[in-house]
């Protein structure tokens, strides 16, 4: 398949944004609603929410809605249970992992950063996998790694929190979980892809939510704002924009640079929704990332070039 960089960043920082503003969503959620009741309710909402959307866009493809060969729908269900599954285990993890913070701790800066942290593990966990990254992806990687440093922990990691701990494990998780996409991506349709994971993610979460939580139907109605955020626009929009976003993507590793811009946008959006000036560091590695970015997406062809003429 022919790979966009420029369209994959395009939808890559689209997803981005929706996810910086999500941390703002989950914090508030995080008070009043259990973690699985949570991700139960936004996941299964975001499935429903997305059958019609697979539908329409398969019709206006001229497909027909279900896969025609056996083997095609084998593979989709295969790679919808597997995204699924470590989908469910990294949005719990988050969730459970913002929980903990007690009051007053730095909750979106330790979470924002320790979550972006598979930008490090997907280089990692891709090795083992054969899925080397570029020079430029990798000195990218440690770019993008000391703009999150600068934008999410400014005043040092001067408290280790348990949160902490929980979040880090949140990355691992998530670096898997795009390791795994990129596997299935080029053989399966996306929008589909996407709401079968969600599927997948929302009953196991529901399975979990009656065993370890006895949910309160009056607090969740009374968060109907911040879970209808996370369902339609967080869970079924982000998430099958990632899809879609590494479709075209050059490696999982650009990719997870791209998406590890969520940590900006919820420093973006903390001014704009709550009014909070960021600190010059803040600034400096906002700036940092955007370079981290800029330096992953140059060609290898490029410093070959360069190279030759010297």
């Amino acid at each position: 398949m022919k790979k966009n960089n420029l369209l994959s960043s395009a939808v890559l920082l689209l997803a981005a944004m929706i996810w910086g503003v999500a941390f703002v969503a989950q914090n508030v959620l995080s008070d009043t609603v259990p973690p699985f009741t949570v991700n139960a309710i936004r996941s299964l909402l975001a499935a429903l929410a997305l059958i019609p959307v697979a539908y329409a866009v398969r019709r206006s493809s001229g497909l027909p809605f279900k896969e025609q060969s056996a083997d095609g729908r084998k593979q989709l269900i295969k790679a919808g249970v597997l995204c699924g599954i470590l989908l469910c285990i990294s949005v719990n993890l988050q969730q459970f992992g913002i929980s903990l913070y007690p009051e007053g701790a730095p909750v979106e800066a330790h979470s924002g950063f320790l979550t972006a942290l598979y930008i490090l593990f997907v280089p990692i966990f891709g090795l083992f996998m054969k899925k080397r990254p570029s020079l430029f992806v990798a000195i990218g990687v440690g770019i993008a790694l000391v703009g999150l440093y600068l934008l999410c922990l400014t005043d040092g990691l001067s408290a280790l929190y348990t949160g902490d701990i929980v979040m880090l494990t949140c990355g691992m998780s998530f670096a898997l979980q795009i390791l795994c996409i990129d596997c299935y991506i080029d053989t399966v349709d996306a929008v589909k892809l996407s709401a079968l994971q969600f599927f997948v993610c929302g009953v196991l979460s529901a399975i979990l939510m009656l065993i370890f939580e006895r949910p309160d139907p009056a607090a969740i109605l009374g968060a109907w704002k911040p879970l209808l955020y996370l369902a339609l626009l967080s869970s079924a929009g982000g998430y099958t924009l990632q899809i879609i976003g590494q479709k075209y993507s050059s490696s999982p590793t650009l990719a997870s640079i791209l998406m590890s811009m969520e940590s900006v946008f919820a420093t973006l959006g903390g001014i704009v929704l709550t009014g909070v000036v960021p600190k010059k560091t803040e600034l400096v590695g906002c700036a940092v990332m955007f370079a981290a970015i800029i330096v992953a997406q140059l060609p290898e062809d490029w410093l070959k070039k360069k190279n030759k003429e010297g």
